[in-house]
């Protein structure tokens, strides 16, 4: 990964400077760099100077002349820049790019694989909604997303489990089951409530919740989530913590490490004083056990299944799960650090410009089924990807469903498209001797060349940081450098040999966009 190598390069030339007493001796800050914007500014740049300011008595940007001298002599650049007050601009060097694409070609479908990971098994539950309804819009957004994190971290060299909990006991079971009955403590409405009606039978309405909740499962919601294109390793069912005894077990063992008490009749949590706002109720003082309560054991039973990190996606109204779930991490001696939850914030569904409510059961919400029945799963999944979880998402159904390049996963899906046209008309040209890359100079070129050795990267930040909008964002950025090479490049000339690098490069292209879809789950379409 480029970036890694610039890291390198830039720390081995403080490390020698200070060994040489040109620079003072103190600890290398991070040295972060960027991609910028404007491409006068270089292909990276580095800001480093800045940091290094506070131990000099020279300004940034001569700091940054001194680092400059020692940099231009790499291999990697072209030149290096120094910009006011002190960046570091690096242009990459063309025969470091043409040794890149050589690369792509060579390794296919593994290009972009890093080992971050290391193999440690990693744990991601998602959707995990309460199994009484069909799946929604927003339950779309969390599967999606998640789905997509655990693609990225397999390629990032971690092994993952993709996992949903099932919380099927509980005073919402039993108004489920009310509600199929259609007694006096009915909650839940909708046309789905009517189906159950018609399906389930009981004695009282705690059985005609659990076999409600059997029934939804199978028909509703491991159907929506197979239509989605995810497959779980682990469907995990509440009700097991407590058939094999194990939230007693937990909470018997918090007790007797000192980390509850008795109030107002209920057990409580030591919560706040593990970083949490406030206590947490265990034990209500009816005698029934929190949701929470199950948490704690369900997370202990992560930890014994031996993952060493542990992600959850919930719903917006979940911040407050954050705290307790890591001082409940503490306590079963994890690493609080190794438990990270992604908030994912609300849905709303638009089509010409106003809000709209499509779902036929309760006209409250949109089931995840009508939202596919309208747009193509491709569409769903982009769409869904293309802001941060922790932003309120707009979903343009009218656009989602638009056959143009104002769609952005039309456009990146015709890039690919358009590459395979090209390479079935002339592919024969592939095989003409070896390609030579040298011959690949033109600006257009190289910036389509700087995209395509991106991926590591994009796959590098995305598993340290879940900014999986991250990569719809490339798939954008990616397709933009090959329009405007394709526009700009003739790719069948008379020349052969040129025709021959420019066709290598345009698989390049193909092989980089198709292993950036196949993260995200979307198809690579060779016909539009």
């Amino acid at each position: 990964m480029i970036k890694e190598e610039i890291k390198i390069l830039v720390r081995g030339v403080i490390v020698s400077l200070q060994k040489n007493r040109i620079f003072p001796e103190f600890e290398i800050p991070e040295i972060t760099i960027d991609c910028p914007v404007d491409k006068n500014n270089g292909d990276y740049s580095s800001s480093v100077c800045l940091k290094l300011g506070k131990f000099f008595s020279k300004e940034p940007a001569e700091i940054a002349k001194t680092l400059r001298d020692r940099l231009a002599k790499s291999e990697i650049f072209s030149k290096v820049e120094v910009a006011a007050p002190g960046f570091i601009n690096f242009f990459v060097s063309p025969k470091y790019l043409h040794n890149k694409v050589k690369e792509v070609l060579k390794q296919k479908k593994k290009f972009g694989s890093i080992d971050i990971g290391k193999e440690r098994k990693v744990n991601v539950e998602f959707i995990s909604a309460n199994p009484t309804g069909p799946l929604t819009l927003g339950n779309g957004r969390g599967g999606f997303c998640g789905d997509a994190l655990s693609r990225v971290l397999s390629k990032a060299g971690y092994e993952v489990t993709r996992e949903y909990y099932i919380n099927d006991r509980g005073e919402q079971i039993i108004k489920l089951g009310h509600s199929v009955l259609k007694d006096e403590q009915a909650v839940y409405k909708g046309e789905y409530v009517e189906e159950l009606n018609k399906n389930i039978e009981g004695k009282n309405a705690e059985e005609v919740g659990d076999n409600a909740v059997r029934y939804i499962l199978a028909k509703m919601i491991k159907p929506a989530v197979a239509r989605m294109g995810i497959k779980f390793d682990v469907w995990f069912s509440e009700k097991k913590l407590y058939d094999n005894g194990w939230v007693d077990k937990s909470i018997a063992d918090l007790t007797k490490r000192g980390f509850t008490y008795k109030s107002e009749g209920a057990v409580w949590f030591k919560s706040q004083s593990l970083g949490d706002d406030k206590d947490r109720v265990l034990i209500r003082k009816d005698g029934a056990k929190t949701y929470f309560a199950s948490d704690i054991a369900y997370l202990k039973d992560k930890i014994k299944r031996g993952f060493e990190k542990i992600i959850l996606f919930v719903g917006a109204d979940h911040h407050g799960y954050i705290n307790r779930l890591k001082a409940a991490g503490h306590t079963l001696s994890f690493n609080k650090e190794n438990i990270d939850v992604v908030v994912m914030q609300l849905v709303s569904l638009f089509n010409k410009g106003k809000e709209v409510k499509m779902s036929k059961r309760a006209g409250t919400y949109v089931t995840l089924d009508e939202l596919l029945d309208e747009v193509s799963l491709d569409a769903a999944r982009f769409f869904f990807l293309q802001r941060a979880a922790n932003t309120h998402l707009n979903f343009d159904l009218n656009l989602a469903k638009e056959q143009s390049q104002k769609n952005p996963v039309y456009y990146v899906q015709y890039a690919h498209a358009r590459i395979c046209s090209i390479l079935k008309k002339t592919g024969i040209l592939l095989r003409w001797k070896i390609p030579n890359f040298g011959l690949l100079t033109d600006q257009a070129e190289l910036n389509l060349i700087n995209q395509i050795i991106r991926l590591p990267e994009v796959v590098q930040e995305t598993a340290e940081d879940y900014q999986v909008q991250r990569l719809t964002q490339y798939a954008v950025e990616l397709a933009d450098a090959f329009h405007n090479f394709y526009e700009k490049c003739k790719v069948i000339t008379k020349d052969k040999k040129l025709s021959s690098a420019r066709l290598s490069l345009i698989l390049a292209t193909k092989i980089v966009l198709e292993n950036t879809l196949d993260l995200m789950g979307v198809s690579s379409p060779e016909k539009m």
